[in-house]
Protein backbone atom coordinates (compact mmCIF):
# COMPACT_ATOMS: atom_id res chain seq x y z
CA UNK A 1 0.00 0.00 0.00
CA UNK A 2 1.22 3.84 -0.43
CA UNK A 3 1.98 5.84 2.65
CA UNK A 4 3.61 8.94 3.57
CA UNK A 5 6.58 7.81 5.41
CA UNK A 6 8.42 10.14 7.88
CA UNK A 7 12.13 8.66 7.81
CA UNK A 8 13.52 12.72 9.31
CA UNK A 9 12.95 15.02 11.24
CA UNK A 10 12.18 18.71 9.37
CA UNK A 11 12.18 16.84 5.68
CA UNK A 12 9.45 16.36 3.86
CA UNK A 13 7.37 13.24 3.43
CA UNK A 14 8.24 10.54 1.43
CA UNK A 15 5.24 8.60 -0.44
CA UNK A 16 6.31 5.12 -0.51
CA UNK A 17 4.91 1.75 -0.84
CA UNK A 18 5.01 -0.26 2.05
CA UNK A 19 3.49 -3.27 3.76
CA UNK A 20 0.94 -3.85 6.00
CA UNK A 21 0.24 -7.34 8.26
CA UNK A 22 -2.48 -9.43 7.91
CA UNK A 23 -5.84 -9.15 11.62
CA UNK A 24 -4.54 -10.86 14.12
CA UNK A 25 -7.01 -11.87 16.70
CA UNK A 26 -8.26 -8.71 17.97
CA UNK A 27 -7.29 -6.94 15.22
CA UNK A 28 -9.42 -4.98 12.05
CA UNK A 29 -8.25 -3.97 8.62
CA UNK A 30 -9.39 -0.51 7.23
CA UNK A 31 -9.25 0.92 4.04
CA UNK A 32 -8.71 4.95 5.27
CA UNK A 33 -11.14 7.04 3.18
CA UNK A 34 -9.97 10.00 4.34
CA UNK A 35 -8.00 11.79 7.43
CA UNK A 36 -7.29 15.67 9.05
CA UNK A 37 -4.16 16.74 9.02
CA UNK A 38 -3.65 17.78 12.93
CA UNK A 39 -1.77 20.26 14.10
CA UNK A 40 0.02 17.07 16.49
CA UNK A 41 1.51 15.67 13.22
CA UNK A 42 3.35 18.95 12.74
CA UNK A 43 4.26 19.13 15.86
CA UNK A 44 6.43 15.54 15.78
CA UNK A 45 7.81 16.56 12.48
CA UNK A 46 9.17 19.54 14.26
CA UNK A 47 10.84 17.65 17.00
CA UNK A 48 8.03 19.32 19.83
CA UNK A 49 6.54 15.90 20.33
CA UNK A 50 9.04 13.12 20.34
CA UNK A 51 8.45 10.32 18.05
CA UNK A 52 10.81 7.06 16.91
CA UNK A 53 11.49 6.61 13.49
CA UNK A 54 10.94 5.88 10.63
CA UNK A 55 7.13 6.26 11.44
CA UNK A 56 3.75 6.75 9.25
CA UNK A 57 1.78 9.90 11.13
CA UNK A 58 -1.64 10.50 10.59
CA UNK A 59 -4.35 10.22 14.00
CA UNK A 60 -7.72 11.82 12.80
CA UNK A 61 -9.21 9.29 10.21
CA UNK A 62 -12.09 7.56 9.29
CA UNK A 63 -12.61 4.41 6.79
CA UNK A 64 -14.35 1.13 5.84
CA UNK A 65 -13.13 -1.78 7.21
CA UNK A 66 -12.15 -4.53 5.03
CA UNK A 67 -11.20 -7.66 7.29
CA UNK A 68 -11.19 -8.75 10.67
CA UNK A 69 -9.44 -11.04 12.83
CA UNK A 70 -11.01 -14.72 14.31
CA UNK A 71 -12.09 -12.86 18.03
CA UNK A 72 -13.16 -9.66 16.70
CA UNK A 73 -17.01 -9.40 16.97
CA UNK A 74 -18.57 -5.95 16.91
CA UNK A 75 -17.13 -5.24 13.54
CA UNK A 76 -17.73 -6.63 10.28
CA UNK A 77 -16.58 -5.38 6.31
CA UNK A 78 -18.18 -3.44 5.55
CA UNK A 79 -18.88 -1.00 8.32
CA UNK A 80 -17.69 2.81 8.30
CA UNK A 81 -15.41 3.22 11.33
CA UNK A 82 -13.88 6.66 13.15
CA UNK A 83 -9.95 5.33 14.78
CA UNK A 84 -8.82 7.02 17.50
CA UNK A 85 -5.94 7.32 19.37
CA UNK A 86 -7.10 6.88 22.51
CA UNK A 87 -7.08 3.17 22.24
CA UNK A 88 -8.24 1.02 25.98
CA UNK A 89 -7.40 -2.00 27.32
CA UNK A 90 -10.25 -2.26 29.17
CA UNK A 91 -8.49 -3.80 31.88
CA UNK A 92 -6.76 -0.94 33.55
CA UNK A 93 -7.72 1.08 36.51
CA UNK A 94 -8.35 4.09 34.49
CA UNK A 95 -10.65 1.92 32.28
CA UNK A 96 -12.64 0.38 35.11
CA UNK A 97 -13.12 3.53 36.51
CA UNK A 98 -14.35 5.10 33.27
CA UNK A 99 -11.73 7.48 31.91
CA UNK A 100 -10.36 5.38 29.01
CA UNK A 101 -8.73 8.15 27.39
CA UNK A 102 -5.49 7.79 29.90
CA UNK A 103 -5.83 4.29 29.57
CA UNK A 104 -2.42 4.23 26.53
CA UNK A 105 -3.66 1.20 25.10
CA UNK A 106 -0.09 -0.43 25.96
CA UNK A 107 -1.93 -3.94 25.85
CA UNK A 108 -2.92 -3.73 22.60
CA UNK A 109 0.36 -3.40 21.06
CA UNK A 110 1.70 -6.47 19.11
CA UNK A 111 5.02 -7.61 20.95
CA UNK A 112 8.45 -7.46 20.20
CA UNK A 113 8.27 -11.15 19.29
CA UNK A 114 5.87 -10.48 16.46
CA UNK A 115 5.51 -9.37 12.96
CA UNK A 116 5.25 -5.84 12.68
CA UNK A 117 2.16 -4.18 11.73
CA UNK A 118 3.72 -2.15 9.01
CA UNK A 119 7.02 -2.68 7.23
CA UNK A 120 9.33 -2.06 4.27
CA UNK A 121 11.10 -4.80 2.94
CA UNK A 122 11.34 -6.65 6.82
CA UNK A 123 12.14 -3.71 8.39
CA UNK A 124 9.88 -2.33 10.69
CA UNK A 125 7.95 0.72 10.70
CA UNK A 126 6.78 2.50 13.68
CA UNK A 127 2.75 2.95 13.79
CA UNK A 128 2.07 6.57 15.39
CA UNK A 129 -0.67 6.93 18.01
CA UNK A 130 -2.02 3.23 17.59
CA UNK A 131 -3.48 4.22 13.60
CA UNK A 132 -1.17 5.51 11.42
CA UNK A 133 -3.07 6.58 9.11
CA UNK A 134 -0.93 8.78 6.14
CA UNK A 135 -1.43 5.79 4.36
CA UNK A 136 -4.03 3.72 2.01
CA UNK A 137 -4.76 0.83 5.06
CA UNK A 138 -4.82 1.22 8.48
CA UNK A 139 -4.66 -2.00 10.61
CA UNK A 140 -5.39 -1.19 14.28
CA UNK A 141 -6.55 -3.36 17.43
CA UNK A 142 -10.40 -3.10 17.51
CA UNK A 143 -10.55 -0.90 20.95
CA UNK A 144 -9.00 2.34 18.38
CA UNK A 145 -12.43 2.18 16.39
CA UNK A 146 -15.64 3.00 16.61
CA UNK A 147 -18.91 2.00 14.06
CA UNK A 148 -20.85 5.21 12.91
CA UNK A 149 -23.50 5.42 10.95
CA UNK A 150 -23.23 4.70 6.91
CA UNK A 151 -24.95 8.16 6.24
CA UNK A 152 -22.39 10.26 7.77
CA UNK A 153 -19.91 11.22 4.81
CA UNK A 154 -16.41 10.61 5.94
CA UNK A 155 -14.48 13.22 5.07
CA UNK A 156 -16.30 15.04 7.56
CA UNK A 157 -16.74 12.10 10.40
CA UNK A 158 -12.24 11.61 9.96
CA UNK A 159 -12.41 15.51 11.86
CA UNK A 160 -14.41 13.86 14.71
CA UNK A 161 -11.16 11.36 15.26
CA UNK A 162 -9.22 14.39 16.83
CA UNK A 163 -9.66 17.59 16.68
CA UNK A 164 -13.16 17.69 16.92
CA UNK A 165 -13.21 15.08 19.69
CA UNK A 166 -10.80 17.14 21.90
CA UNK A 167 -12.54 20.37 21.39
CA UNK A 168 -16.32 19.47 21.90
CA UNK A 169 -14.68 17.35 25.00
CA UNK A 170 -13.34 19.57 27.06
CA UNK A 171 -16.19 21.62 26.99
CA UNK A 172 -18.63 18.88 27.33
CA UNK A 173 -17.37 16.10 29.71
CA UNK A 174 -13.88 18.30 31.20
CA UNK A 175 -15.27 21.85 31.99
CA UNK A 176 -18.72 20.66 31.76
CA UNK A 177 -20.03 24.09 30.74
CA UNK A 178 -23.40 25.48 32.17
CA UNK A 179 -26.06 27.01 29.84
CA UNK A 180 -25.79 31.05 30.50
CA UNK A 181 -22.08 30.82 31.25
CA UNK A 182 -19.47 33.04 30.01
CA UNK A 183 -16.35 31.71 27.96
CA UNK A 184 -13.30 32.87 25.84
CA UNK A 185 -11.01 30.43 23.11
CA UNK A 186 -7.72 31.21 23.12
CA UNK A 187 -6.80 29.68 19.32
CA UNK A 188 -9.10 29.03 16.81
CA UNK A 189 -7.59 26.10 15.07
CA UNK A 190 -9.26 23.25 14.84
CA UNK A 191 -9.52 22.67 18.46
CA UNK A 192 -10.56 26.04 18.97
CA UNK A 193 -13.12 25.99 16.65
CA UNK A 194 -14.72 22.61 18.15
CA UNK A 195 -14.65 24.33 21.52
CA UNK A 196 -16.32 27.39 20.20
CA UNK A 197 -18.92 25.28 18.82
CA UNK A 198 -19.06 23.20 21.66
CA UNK A 199 -19.61 26.21 23.98
CA UNK A 200 -22.68 27.22 21.79
CA UNK A 201 -23.99 24.23 21.60
CA UNK A 202 -23.46 23.90 25.92
CA UNK A 203 -25.53 27.03 25.71
CA UNK A 204 -22.91 29.60 26.32
CA UNK A 205 -24.37 32.74 26.77
CA UNK A 206 -21.24 34.17 25.65
CA UNK A 207 -18.24 33.07 23.55
CA UNK A 208 -15.29 35.38 22.92
CA UNK A 209 -12.83 33.68 20.18
CA UNK A 210 -9.05 35.01 20.80
CA UNK A 211 -6.68 34.75 18.07
CA UNK A 212 -4.20 36.85 15.66
CA UNK A 213 -5.55 35.84 12.44
CA UNK A 214 -8.41 38.13 10.83
CA UNK A 215 -9.97 35.33 8.83
CA UNK A 216 -10.03 32.57 11.60
CA UNK A 217 -11.88 35.13 13.90
CA UNK A 218 -14.30 35.77 11.20
CA UNK A 219 -14.40 32.02 10.90
CA UNK A 220 -14.90 31.84 14.26
CA UNK A 221 -18.05 34.48 14.46
CA UNK A 222 -19.76 31.74 11.92
CA UNK A 223 -19.64 28.72 14.29
CA UNK A 224 -20.75 30.71 16.95
CA UNK A 225 -18.31 32.63 18.97
CA UNK A 226 -20.05 36.19 20.08
CA UNK A 227 -17.34 38.16 20.32
CA UNK A 228 -13.33 38.50 18.97
CA UNK A 229 -10.48 39.75 20.37
CA UNK A 230 -7.19 40.23 18.63
CA UNK A 231 -4.69 37.86 20.24
CA UNK A 232 -1.65 39.81 18.97
CA UNK A 233 -2.32 43.00 20.75
CA UNK A 234 -0.73 43.99 24.28
CA UNK A 235 -4.71 43.65 25.98
CA UNK A 236 -6.17 40.78 24.75
CA UNK A 237 -6.63 40.16 28.37
CA UNK A 238 -8.13 43.26 29.15
CA UNK A 239 -10.51 43.22 26.12
CA UNK A 240 -11.67 39.94 27.59
CA UNK A 241 -12.28 41.09 30.84
CA UNK A 242 -14.11 44.27 29.57
CA UNK A 243 -16.75 42.31 27.03
CA UNK A 244 -17.27 40.34 29.98
CA UNK A 245 -17.75 42.58 33.28
CA UNK A 246 -14.31 41.53 34.74
CA UNK A 247 -13.29 37.97 33.32
CA UNK A 248 -15.16 34.77 32.03
CA UNK A 249 -16.74 31.47 33.92
CA UNK A 250 -14.22 29.02 31.50
CA UNK A 251 -10.86 30.06 29.42
CA UNK A 252 -9.91 27.55 27.27
CA UNK A 253 -6.25 27.53 26.20
CA UNK A 254 -5.96 25.53 22.79
CA UNK A 255 -2.44 26.58 21.16
CA UNK A 256 -0.12 24.74 23.88
CA UNK A 257 2.65 27.87 24.47
CA UNK A 258 3.09 29.23 27.91
CA UNK A 259 2.30 32.62 27.55
CA UNK A 260 -1.18 31.68 26.15
CA UNK A 261 -1.50 29.34 28.99
CA UNK A 262 -1.17 32.41 31.62
CA UNK A 263 -3.05 34.44 29.38
CA UNK A 264 -6.25 32.00 30.23
CA UNK A 265 -5.69 32.04 33.81
CA UNK A 266 -5.43 35.41 33.68
CA UNK A 267 -8.44 35.58 31.67
CA UNK A 268 -11.12 33.44 34.22
CA UNK A 269 -13.06 35.30 36.62
CA UNK A 270 -12.79 34.67 40.49
CA UNK A 271 -13.62 31.38 40.73
CA UNK A 272 -13.24 30.45 37.28
CA UNK A 273 -11.79 27.62 35.48
CA UNK A 274 -8.99 27.94 32.92
CA UNK A 275 -8.68 24.56 30.87
CA UNK A 276 -5.18 23.42 29.03
CA UNK A 277 -6.40 21.83 25.83
CA UNK A 278 -3.57 22.56 23.85
CA UNK A 279 -0.25 20.23 23.73
CA UNK A 280 2.36 21.33 25.58
CA UNK A 281 5.46 20.16 24.08
CA UNK A 282 7.30 17.77 26.76
CA UNK A 283 9.95 19.43 28.94
CA UNK A 284 8.08 23.12 28.68
CA UNK A 285 7.26 24.68 31.93
CA UNK A 286 4.60 26.73 32.21
CA UNK A 287 4.75 29.26 35.22
CA UNK A 288 1.80 30.45 36.58
CA UNK A 289 0.48 33.86 38.76
CA UNK A 290 0.00 31.93 42.19
CA UNK A 291 -2.14 34.90 43.81
CA UNK A 292 -4.92 34.21 41.07
CA UNK A 293 -4.96 30.75 41.71
CA UNK A 294 -5.41 31.20 45.54
CA UNK A 295 -6.32 34.19 46.44
CA UNK A 296 -8.90 34.22 43.81
CA UNK A 297 -9.97 30.92 43.68
CA UNK A 298 -9.46 29.56 40.27
CA UNK A 299 -9.19 25.84 39.12
CA UNK A 300 -6.78 25.11 36.34
CA UNK A 301 -7.96 21.43 34.27
CA UNK A 302 -6.02 19.35 32.37
CA UNK A 303 -7.81 17.82 29.39
CA UNK A 304 -6.39 15.07 27.30
CA UNK A 305 -8.67 14.19 24.10
CA UNK A 306 -11.49 16.06 25.26
CA UNK A 307 -11.48 13.48 28.43
CA UNK A 308 -13.54 11.35 25.87
CA UNK A 309 -15.35 7.70 25.86
CA UNK A 310 -14.87 7.55 22.36
CA UNK A 311 -17.31 5.23 21.57
CA UNK A 312 -19.96 7.01 23.61
CA UNK A 313 -19.10 10.35 22.22
CA UNK A 314 -18.06 10.08 18.67
CA UNK A 315 -21.30 8.80 17.45
CA UNK A 316 -23.52 11.40 19.44
CA UNK A 317 -21.00 14.10 17.34
CA UNK A 318 -22.32 12.34 14.37
CA UNK A 319 -25.50 12.63 15.40
CA UNK A 320 -24.99 16.57 16.18
CA UNK A 321 -23.32 16.79 12.46
CA UNK A 322 -26.17 15.11 10.74
CA UNK A 323 -29.26 17.55 13.03
CA UNK A 324 -27.36 20.13 11.81
CA UNK A 325 -26.04 21.35 15.53
CA UNK A 326 -22.56 20.79 14.47
CA UNK A 327 -20.72 22.53 11.62
CA UNK A 328 -18.14 20.68 9.71
CA UNK A 329 -18.05 21.35 6.28
CA UNK A 330 -16.87 25.04 7.35
CA UNK A 331 -13.80 24.10 9.59
CA UNK A 332 -12.46 22.24 5.81
CA UNK A 333 -9.65 24.32 4.12
CA UNK A 334 -9.29 21.58 1.75
CA UNK A 335 -9.50 18.46 0.67
CA UNK A 336 -6.07 16.74 -0.71
CA UNK A 337 -5.02 14.02 -1.89
CA UNK A 338 -2.29 11.66 -0.13
CA UNK A 339 0.83 13.83 -2.24
CA UNK A 340 -0.72 16.86 -0.72
CA UNK A 341 0.28 15.88 3.23
CA UNK A 342 3.47 17.87 2.45
CA UNK A 343 1.32 21.12 1.44
CA UNK A 344 -1.28 20.83 4.41
CA UNK A 345 1.64 20.95 6.81
CA UNK A 346 3.02 24.15 5.22
CA UNK A 347 -0.25 25.68 5.20
CA UNK A 348 -0.60 25.01 9.22
CA UNK A 349 2.91 26.21 9.63
CA UNK A 350 1.28 29.54 7.06
CA UNK A 351 -1.92 29.81 9.31
CA UNK A 352 -3.71 29.72 6.05
CA UNK A 353 -5.96 26.54 7.16
CA UNK A 354 -8.34 25.46 9.66
CA UNK A 355 -8.41 21.96 8.72
CA UNK A 356 -6.96 19.64 5.60
CA UNK A 357 -8.30 16.71 5.12
CA UNK A 358 -6.34 13.66 3.13
CA UNK A 359 -8.85 12.48 0.68
CA UNK A 360 -7.87 8.65 -0.52
CA UNK A 361 -9.84 7.11 -3.59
Amino acid sequence: MRAAVMRAQHAPFEIEEIQIDKPGPHEVLVRTVACGVCHSDLHVVEGALPNPLPTVLGHEPAGIVEAVGDQVRQFAAGDHVIGCLSVFCGNCEYCAAGRPNLCGGEATLRSASERPRLSMNGAPIIQFLHLSAFAEQMLVHENALVKIRNDMPLDRAALIGCGVTTGLGAVFNRAQVVAGSTAAVIGCGGVGLSIIQGCRIAGAGRIVAVDNVAWKLELARKLGATDVVDGSGPNAVAEVAKLTGGGVDYAFEAIGLPATVRQAVRMARKGGTAVMVGVVPPGTNVELPGADITLREKTILGCMMGSNRFRIDMPRYVDLYLNGNLKLDEMISARLPLEGVNGALDAMRKGTAARSVLVFD
